[in-house]
């Protein structure tokens, strides 16, 4: 039998406020355990939530880029269940009445084709705290440092067919919010983090199966791999027999499975009811006005405009603005050497292999866009060959100075006098006269792959310095004048 994937996403953005959402307490990373929470995230009684002005604004910039209709009156409510890190009984969350409704966002796909997903809706919630397993002595330790922090829970419709399109539509969100400037979407710090519902159904079948949710993934491989995993457990299941029970499951990296934590709740085991402490939220029109004039450049359209404006194709496009930071560099690259070709190749070449190798992020790049850019001129004006200019390149990211200081102090510039490049290629050719004849009495093709033979040695001879060019143009002439 065939199945089909059906895949619906719930991502919660910890918005990037300098306070909580109903309190004035900090929301920095790392600080110690509970030296960020205030009376009001402890739940203590008479004290009374205020809503942070800002979580609102982020989440109708949110709404606005996905084309959504804004609530313009928006209800937040209580979410009541019992853990230990949730101090007040309680979640402040939104159910009936969300500030963002239906939207949607376009995925690019591997083989370049678009894809439409659906957002049901978004909605400001407060986070819980954390519970600590390590170093108590068989007990838990509470943080409630995370307690209250402002949380944007962006549910998909079950429009998303494989692990690889949730992958595609997850990276969009966190590209997307980053843009905005509303989450800064680091998802190892918990900033952006996913839960994937996921069935399976066969083929052609028009009703969804039974679902699972899988909680917290905060990483894309592992994203990936929890949801491939889940499919290939649930059709092993079914195809044997069994039955799929809806129910959350917690994703085992280690193990690469997952694993039953507790059956799924339904809206209603939480006792939703409107929150009594908080007036519903009345967003104007002209706020959203204001709002929609300041929005930046976002993806979409950035990708358009480097495809138009600069010649690239889509691919490139696409990389290039899938982050900010990412286009941000290559436009001051490009900026500087007035060839846009030549600096995507170089941003997604050279540059990005540098990052990965070391671990860094593009804002942290020890090559700055203008030296990049600096180094990219002296190519286009042949100071330097492409060789030449990965080791001129290699000595920037160490630390070196500018293309041009390197280039004078390490005898770099490229030879482009004929005559010297003519004599060197009279003694490489004396050298191998016996290989010069027998490309004379070749064919054409394989003249053609003695030829480079002869390149690879006049440019050993220059030690990399001679222009290519001069050197096939002037190579071609002597031997077979």
């Amino acid at each position: 039998m065939q199945w089909e994937t059906v895949i619906g996403l719930e991502i919660h953005a910890q918005l990037s406020t300098q306070s909580k959402i109903f309190s004035a307490s900090a929301t920095t990373f790392g600080a110690e355990p509970n030296t960020q929470a205030s009376l009001v995230d402890l739940g203590m009684p008479g004290t009374l939530p205020v809503l942070n002005a800002e979580a609102v604004r982020m989440a109708c910039q949110f709404g606005l880029a996905i084309d959504a209709e804004i609530a313009e009156r928006n209800v937040f409510a209580r979410k009541n269940y019992f853990y230990p890190d949730l101090p007040k009984g309680y979640q402040t969350s939104q159910m009936d009445h969300p500030i963002v409704g239906k939207g949607f966002l376009d995925i690019t796909l591997e083989d370049g084709t678009v894809k439409r997903i659906g957002i049901t809706r978004a909605h400001l919630e407060e986070d819980a705290g954390k519970s600590l397993h390590e170093d108590f002595h068989g007990m838990s330790g509470i943080d409630l440092n995370r307690a209250g922090t402002p949380l944007l829970e962006i549910v998909s419709e079950p429009d998303i067919r494989s692990a690889k399109e949730a992958v595609a539509y997850v990276k969009a969100i966190h590209a997307l919010v980053r843009y905005l400037g509303i989450c800064d979407g680091n998802m190892a710090e918990g900033s952006l983090r996913c839960d994937c519902n996921v069935s399976v159904r066969p083929k052609g079948q028009a009703e969804f199966g039974t679902r699972a949710e899988i909680k917290n993934v905060n990483s894309f491989r592992f994203i990936e791999k929890a949801i491939n995993h889940e499919v290939q457990r649930q059709i092993e299941l079914i195809e044997d027999g069994g039955k799929v029970v809806q129910e959350t499951r917690l994703y085992d990296p280690n193990k690469d499975q997952t694993r039953s934590m507790r059956s799924k709740e339904e809206a209603n085991d939480y006792r939703y009811f409107p929150c009594p402490d908080l007036l519903p939220v009345v967003i104007e029109r002209s706020f959203l006005d204001e709002l929609r004039a300041a929005l930046p450049e976002l993806p979409p359209q950035k990708r358009e405009r480097f495809e138009s404006q600069f010649g690239l194709s889509t691919y490139d496009a696409s990389v290039l603005s899938a982050s900010r930071e990412m286009a941000d560099y290559f436009e001051a690259v490009e900026k500087a050497c007035g060839d846009a070709k030549l600096a995507a190749n170089w941003v997604m070449g050279e540059l990005s292999s540098l990052l990965n190798k070391e671990g860094l992020e593009i804002e942290q790049s020890p090559v700055s866009a203008e030296q990049l850019g600096g180094m990219i001129l002296r190519i286009k004006d042949n100071t330097i060959s492409g060789k030449i200019a990965k080791m001129v390149f290699e000595a920037m990211a160490a630390g070196e100075g500018s293309a041009d200081a390197i280039i004078e102090s390490k005898g770099l510039k490229q030879v482009t006098d004929s005559g010297a490049i003519e004599k060197m290629l009279d003694e490489v050719l004396a050298a191998n006269a016996e290989q010069v004849e027998q490309y004379r009495a070749s064919d054409e093709a394989k003249r053609g792959k003695m030829f480079g033979f002869f390149v690879g040695q006049a440019m050993k001879a220059s030690k990399g310095k001679a222009n290519p060019g001069q050197v096939n143009e002037l190579l071609k002439k002597k031997l077979e004048g």
